[in-house]
């Protein structure tokens, strides 16, 4: 594992810059309805919040990051919608997924404005409620005074733990120092453990939610 992950770290430290804008598309990506549903980005933001401890990446930057690019991705969805209105849930790509489009009117319309808060934290839906409240017909100032909240304790919870990790490691003396400049030894260990993680959690919220994520096909 080290093998292959010390030069991804040595790229990282090289290349923060990239870093943070794969960290932005990661958090952007999963707010798009239908590619929210495929794309890892919580596996993406978990692995490389590992290596913020180490100093390859800086804390706030990985935040601003993540909330910068959920920000970004469910404003877009809600304004495709609020300016479609209806007509977007039934238009191509979403007419293909009608069960996790009828899951998500459903959603919104038992939770009202706070399914925009709790779908956040709800894959695969978390993809299709911006939308569906812009559809809908909620205010875009109501829209936002849920959403940013949200974004912003879902970011905390999803780059706080491979920050933590390090950091426990670090504080029980885990990690080695040499010439007064911290060589993180564990560092390929706990970067590897967080991405298995991260990518076990992706798939089993992708078990959960399979069903409601298939396109209809021929016939069906």
């Amino acid at each position: 594992m080290a093998s292959y992950l010390d030069p991804l770290i040595a790229f990282v430290s090289a290349n923060a810059w990239l870093a943070y804008l794969t960290l932005f598309l990661a958090a952007l990506l999963e707010a798009v309805p239908v590619v929210g549903s495929v794309i890892p980005g919580s596996t993406v933001i978990l692995a490389l919040s590992a290596l913020v401890p180490g100093g390859e990446l800086t804390l706030q930057w990985v935040l601003l990051a993540a909330f910068a690019g959920a920000v970004v991705g469910d404003g877009s969805a809600y304004w495709f919608g609020h300016r479609a209105k209806r007509e977007i849930l039934s238009a191509w790509p979403l007419n293909k997924y009608p069960r996790v489009v009828a899951q998500s009117e459903e959603f919104f319309n038992r939770w009202g404005v706070w399914a925009v808060f709790f779908a956040r934290f709800v894959p695969p839906i978390r993809a299709f409620v911006p939308v569906t409240a812009g559809s809908l017909g909620m205010p875009p100032v109501r829209f936002y005074a849920v959403n940013i909240p949200a974004i912003v304790i879902w970011a905390l919870a999803h780059v706080l733990p491979g920050v933590l990790a390090v950091s426990v490691m670090d504080r029980y003396g885990l990690f080695r120092h040499t010439g007064g400049s911290a060589k993180h030894h564990w560092m390929p260990l706990i970067l590897g453990a967080a991405m298995v993680l991260a990518l076990a959690i992706w798939t089993i919220r992708r078990r959960h939610g399979g069903s409601a994520i298939e396109p209809v096909r021929p016939g069906e």
